[in-house]
C-alpha cells in the first residue's frame, strides 16, 4: 500500500473523528473560511495550526509578491506540455514541493490543467495541452512529485475554466460526452491515481450551476473517483451560503469575511444545511492538515521528503526540453566555431517574457534573457543587438541595477505608506519598481509613495507608471504627471493584472535622476494593488529602426529575431483579442529575413501566435515562457548542446480565423462548447483545415526511421494494450523523439473523432536502433453513453507517427 493510501487508514480516520467531536458548531464553521488571504484558521483545541496556501503553478511565491524573497521560476505549463515527458513533470512538481517547504507553504495552487481549448485564452500559457490524455498524465506526474515532498497539490480549476472572458459569471454548456471524455478526463488521473490532496473549484458555471455549488463536486469527483481531499474555492468564487454549503465545497478563500461564517451557523441551526455536511467538510480539512503535518497529534504523510535537486539547473533543462523546432532548413544547430558575428534583434531578446502574468507570477532571483544567454555562450564581441521593433506598448519597470534607494544609498526604491492626511504609516525598502500587494498593505493606507534615483541615459524618455487610480509623478523635483487612470475590467481581472499606463516625455541630461511617484488606488479599501514605475518605449521612426535592424543582420553571419507577447496580452484576467504579434514585429522578421537568409526566429509567447513569415526564414523555434534560465537554455539549443526536445501539445493556427478554433466568448452569459468531443486537433481533422503546425509536430537535430511496430492480435475489453515500436536514429548524434500512437474507427456506430491520441513514449537514443514501449490505457478505447463507460467491440485502426498528421504506420487492433 502506497504512502498516500496509508495516510487514510482507519486509525487515522478514527483520530480525526475524535478531534471533530471536540468542536462545537461555531468552531467547526470558523475553520471552513480562510483566516486571511493566504492561510487557514488555527484551532488550538485540537492541535491544529494554520496552513499556508500559495499561488503556483510554475513557481511558489509564498504570501507576497516580494522581490526581496525570491522564488524559483520554472518554465510555464505550455512548455511542460510540449515536453510530453511525465518523468520531467514529476521532477518539476518535486522541486516546487521543495520550494514550498523552504517558504513554509503547505499547499501549492497548481497545476493548472484546464485544457488549451482556444488559443485566445489569456491564461493558455498555464495549461499543458489541448488534449485530455496528455494533460491528465502530465498533471498526475506533477501531483505525485509535489506530494512526495509532503506538500499538497491543487489541480485547478475544476472544471472547464478554459477562458477568462466573463469567467466569474459564464455558464459553460457542455454535452455529457464532451464533459466526461474531455474536460473531466483531464482531472481524473490526478485524482484517481495520483490521489491529489486538494482540488480548486472554478468561478464559472457548468450546465447551469456555478462550480462551487455544482453536483460534479460530489459525482464524479468524490463518489466515483474517491477524492477524499479538500475542495478549495478559487478566491471569492463562493458567493452563496446554503447552496455552496450543501454542495461538496469545503473551504472558502480568502477570509476571514465570507458568505459562510455566522450565516452558515444560522442556516445549520435553522435546518437548511445539515450539520453532517459541515462535519464532512471539517473532516476533509483535518485530513489535509494531517497529511501536511499541521496536526500536532498526527505524523505527516511524508516524514522525510527526498533531498531536492538543483532547481536552477532543472529550470534550464525543462526550458530546452520544451522548445519546439517547427521549421529548420538545415540552419540549426549553429556551430560556434563558424560564427564570427550574430545579430540579435527584438525587444523580447533583451526583455524576455519568462513567465505569464497574473497569479502565476513569481519574483525570481535572476533572469537570463536570450541576449544575455547568447553573449555568455559566444562572447560579447560576437553578439550585437538592435531593438528593431517594440513588443509592448505599456510602461515597463526600470532595470533594478539602474535604481538607487535615496535613503539607504543601496539598490532599489524607498516605499512610504501614507494615510489620508498625508502622515506616514510605515516605510520599507524594495529592490524593484514593479510592486504588488495582496492583503499586505498597512491598514488605513491611502497613498503609496515610491522614491528612487534612476541612473538615466541622456536623451528623451517617456517616464510614467502603470496602476489603477491617481498617479502623481515628479522628476528631479518637477511635477510632470497628475492623472487618474480608469479601467472597466473586473477587480480580480483586467483592472489588477493589466492596469492602464500613463507616461510623458522628459528630456534628461543623463546620470542620477530623482523619481517620485505617489499612487492612490481607485479603491483604497481593496486588499489588492499593483503599480509599475518606469519608462515607455515609443519609437519616433519605426521604419528607420526596422531598417537599422535589417542592416545589422546583413553584415552578420546569422540573425536571431526574438518576437513575442507581453503581460498586456497574455495574463490572467482577460482574453486575447488577436493572435497576431503586437506592433511591427511581423515587418521586422520579414525585413531581417530579406537581409540575411540565415535568419532564425524565436517565438517568445505562451500561446500560439500567427507566423505569416514562417516560410521566409531558415528556422522557427518556439520558446514559450521559459523560466528564469530561458536565455541559457536557448543558447544550449541554438548551439546544439541540447536537443530542442519539444513537440506541439496543441495545434498552431495559420490565420486565427479557422472554424476549428473554439470561441471563449459567451453570448448572453452562455458559452456553448459546440465542439463536444472534437477539441483541438480533433476539430482540425474533422473540418479538413490545414493549420500552420499540427498537434504533435516538432523537429530535432537528427533523423529517425521506423523499423517496425509490434501489436497484439487482439486485446480484451477493459484491458490496456502494449505496443512496441522499433526505431532507428539514422543521424550522427543523440536525439529525442516522441513516438505518438493514435486510434481511429471510421465505421463506428458511435460518433468519434477522426483520430485521437491513445498513448506515446519519449525516446532518447544514440545513433542506431531504439525501442519505444507505448501503453494504451483502456480509456483510450472507451466512450461515455447512458451514464457509464462502454467499449465498442471490434477493430480499431492504430496509427503510429510523429504528429497527428505525420503517421508512419497504420494497422488493425481488435478489441474482444
Amino acid at each position: 500500500m502506497d504512502k498516500q493510501r496509508e495516510d487514510t487508514s482507519p486509525a487515522l480516520e478514527a483520530e480525526l473523528r475524535a478531534l471533530l467531536g471536540k468542536l462545537d458548531l461555531e468552531r467547526k464553521v470558523r475553520l471552513l473560511t480562510g483566516a486571511d488571504f493566504w492561510s487557514t484558521s488555527a484551532e488550538p483545541l485540537v492541535g491544529l495550526r494554520s496552513m499556508v496556501l500559495s499561488d503556483g503553478p510554475a513557481g511558489v511565491r509564498g504570501r507576497s509578491f516580494d522581490e526581496r524573497d525570491p522564488s524559483l521560476s520554472l518554465p510555464s505549463g505550455a512548455a511542460v506540455g510540449a515536453t510530453w515527458d511525465t518523468a520531467l513533470a514529476s521532477r518539476y512538481g518535486a522541486i516546487l514541493g521543495a520550494e514550498a517547504r523552504r517558504q513554509g507553504v503547505d499547499v501549492v495552487l497548481g497545476p493548472t490543467i484546464n485544457l488549451q481549448r482556444t488559443p485566445y485564452n489569456g491564461r493558455y500559457f498555464e495549461a499543458y495541452s489541448e488534449d485530455p490524455l496528455l494533460t491528465g498524465e502530465l498533471a498526475a506526474a506533477y501531483v505525485e512529485g509535489m506530494q512526495a515532498a509532503g506538500v499538497g497539490a491543487t489541480p485547478k480549476h475544476f472544471v472547464a475554466n478554459d477562458a477568462e472572458t466573463d469567467r466569474f459569471t459564464a455558464d459553460n454548456q457542455i454535452d455529457e460526452r464532451g464533459l466526461r471524455e474531455v474536460h473531466l478526463a483531464a482531472f481524473e488521473p490526478a485524482v484517481e491515481r495520483a490521489r491529489t490532496w486538494l482540488v480548486m473549484s472554478a468561478y464559472n458555471s457548468v450546465n447551469g450551476a456555478t462550480m462551487t455549488e455544482n453536483p460534479l463536486l460530489r459525482s464524479p469527483l468524490a463518489e466515483e473517483w474517491g477524492f477524499d481531499g479538500v475542495v478549495v474555492s478559487d478566491w471569492t468564487a463562493v458567493r452563496s451560503t446554503e447552496a455552496s454549503a450543501n454542495a461538496a465545497q469545503d473551504l472558502v478563500m480568502p477570509g476571514p469575511v465570507g458568505p459562510w461564517g455566522d450565516q452558515l451557523v444560522e442556516a445549520v441551526r435553522a435546518g437548511r444545511v445539515p450539520e453532517s455536511a459541515v462535519d464532512e467538510k471539517v473532516l476533509r480539512l483535518l485530513r489535509l492538515a494531517a497529511r501536511v503535518g499541521a496536526l500536532a497529534s498526527v505524523s505527516p504523510a511524508v516524514d522525510s521528503p527526498p533531498a531536492p535537486e538543483d532547481g536552477v539547473a532543472l529550470s534550464r533543462e525543462v526550458a530546452a526540453a520544451g522548445m519546439v523546432l517547427v521549421r529548420n532548413t538545415g540552419e540549426l544547430p549553429w556551430d560556434p566555431a563558424r560564427l564570427g558575428s550574430v545579430a540579435v534583434v527584438g525587444q523580447n531578446a533583451s526583455s524576455a517574457r519568462t513567465q505569464g502574468g497574473g497569479s502565476a507570477t513569481v519574483r525570481p532571483r535572476e533572469v537570463v534573457s536570450p541576449l544575455t544567454g547568447l553573449r555568455a555562450a559566444l562572447g560579447e564581441h560576437a553578439v550585437r543587438y538592435r531593438l528593431g521593433a517594440t513588443a509592448t506598448a505599456g510602461v515597463q519597470a526600470f532595470p533594478p541595477e539602474a535604481l538607487t534607494n535615496p535613503v539607504t544609498r543601496g539598490p532599489g526604491v524607498r516605499v512610504r505608506y501614507l494615510a489620508e492626511d498625508g502622515s506616514e504609516l510605515s516605510t520599507e525598502d524594495r529592490l524593484a519598481s514593479t510592486l504588488v500587494w495582496i492583503g499586505d498593505v498597512p491598514e488605513d493606507t491611502e497613498t503609496i509613495e515610491l522614491r528612487t534615483v534612476w541612473t538615466a541615459p541622456a536623451g528623451t524618455h517617456r517616464v510614467g507608471a502603470a496602476a489603477l487610480g491617481r498617479l502623481r509623478l515628479s522628476v528631479d523635483g518637477a511635477d510632470i504627471l497628475d492623472v487618474v487612470t480608469r479601467d472597466e475590467g473586473e477587480v480580480l481581472g483586467a483592472a489588477f493584472f493589466r492596469p492602464p499606463s500613463a507616461a510623458t516625455p522628459v528630456v534628461l541630461a543623463g546620470g542620477a535622476t530623482e523619481i517620485v511617484l505617489r499612487y492612490t488606488g481607485s479603491d483604497p479599501d481593496l486588499p489588492m494593488r499593483a503599480v509599475t514605475l518606469g519608462t515607455q518605449t515609443v519609437l519616433e521612426d519605426p521604419d528607420a529602426e526596422i531598417a537599422a535592424a535589417a542592416a545589422l543582420a546583413a553584415e552578420s553571419d546569422v540573425a536571431l529575431v526574438v518576437v513575442g507577447t507581453d503581460e498586456a496580452i497574455e495574463s490572467e484576467g482577460f482574453d486575447r483579442e488577436t493572435l497576431a504579434l503586437p506592433g511591427r514585429q511581423d515587418d521586422l522578421v520579414r525585413a531581417v529575413a530579406a537581409a540575411n537568409p540565415r535568419t532564425v526566429v524565436l517565438v517568445n509567447s505562451g500561446a500560439p501566435v500567427l507566423t505569416p513569415w514562417r516560410d521566409e526564414v531558415a528556422a522557427v523555434l518556439l520558446g514559450w515562457f521559459g523560466g528564469e534560465r530561458f536565455g541559457e537554455a536557448l543558447a544550449d539549443v541554438l548551439l546544439g548542446v541540447q536537443e530542442p526536445g519539444g513537440r506541439l501539445s496543441a495545434t498552431w493556427p495559420a490565420t486565427g480565423s479557422e472554424r476549428s478554433i473554439a470561441t471563449g466568448v459567451p453570448v448572453d452569459g452562455v458559452l456553448e462548447y459546440a465542439e463536444g468531443i472534437h477539441i483541438g486537433h480533433r476539430a482540425w481533422l474533422r473540418n479538413g483545415e490545414e493549420p500552420a503546425y499540427p498537434f504533435g509536430h516538432g523537429l530535432g537535430y537528427t533523423e529517425w526511421g521506423l523499423l517496425g511496430v509490434e501489436v497484439p492480435e487482439s486485446v480484451t475489453a477493459g484491458e490496456p494494450a502494449r505496443i512496441r515500436v522499433e526505431l532507428v536514429n539514422i543521424g550522427d548524434r543523440t536525439g529525442r523523439q516522441v513516438v505518438q500512437v493514435y486510434l481511429s474507427r471510421p465505421d463506428s456506430a458511435v460518433e468519434r473523432p477522426v483520430r485521437w491520441l491513445a498513448g506515446w513514449a519519449v525516446v532518447d537514443a544514440e545513433p542506431g536502433r531504439a525501442t519505444a514501449s507505448v501503453l494504451l490505457p483502456q480509456r483510450a478505447f472507451q466512450h461515455w453513453a447512458d451514464g457509464d463507460w462502454h467499449i465498442e467491440p471490434g477493430t480499431f485502426t492504430l496509427h503510429v507517427g510523429l504528429s497527428v498528421q505525420h503517421t508512419l504506420w497504420s494497422g488493425p487492433l481488435t478489441v474482444r
